[in-house]
């Protein structure tokens, strides 16, 4: 039976990226009050569970990247040999187990996870690329929810937004006292 297991002799070779995002996150959190679009307990408790993860999980990634429901590792060496199978799911369960204790929603938390075989010259580009998805996910977020607070509803608001550039998003920047994301919405 153990040749069943399809995937488990499947393995990496380092560098390696460790993607782990919040799976069904928004609606599982829906009911602790959070600030929309952003919430720094949130924040807060996403930062520590990658903090603890790091400190207590014994797998040693090198560093670790943070924005919205996502977490980023890089890990240099193979831990578990290398085993995709085992990486991702003991990851993901880390770190959804981490974020429910922190945070004591009514259901729990889930992350599904995924690895980026990278070379080592690419490193930067993936790291350059997920801040460039932070800042787009920034804008996009920030645009509907002061498209809501004046009054548009969710439907019309997201259908709006919808293949918007980020020059294109309705002017939510000196006026709403976050002057930077002039620099983010015109780096284009």
């Amino acid at each position: 039976m153990k040749t069943r297991e399809i995937y488990a002799e499947m393995r990496y070779i380092p560098p390696v990226v460790l993607r782990a995002v919040g799976r069904n996150i928004k609606n599982t959190l829906s009911g602790l009050g959070f600030e929309k679009p952003y919430d720094k307990t949130f924040a807060r408790a996403m930062a520590d569970t990658a903090e603890l993860f790091i400190k207590k999980s014994g797998l040693s990634p090198l560093f670790a990247y943070t924005f919205s429901d996502e977490i980023i590792f890089l890990f240099t060496y193979p831990p578990f040999d290398g085993r995709v199978e085992k990486i991702d799911s003991v990851v993901a369960s880390f770190l959804g187990s981490a974020l429910t204790i922190k945070l004591r929603p009514e259901e729990s938390i889930a992350f599904d996870s995924r690895l980026v075989a990278l070379q080592k010259e690419e490193i930067p580009e993936y790291f350059h690329w997920r801040q460039l998805e932070a800042g787009c996910n920034f804008v996009a977020s920030w645009g509907y929810y002061a498209l809501r607070n004046e009054g548009m509803g969710k439907n019309e608001a997201a259908k709006y937004l919808r293949r918007k550039k980020e020059s294109e998003i309705p002017k939510f920047k000196s006026e709403e006292g976050i002057p930077f994301l002039e620099k983010l919405i015109n780096r284009n």
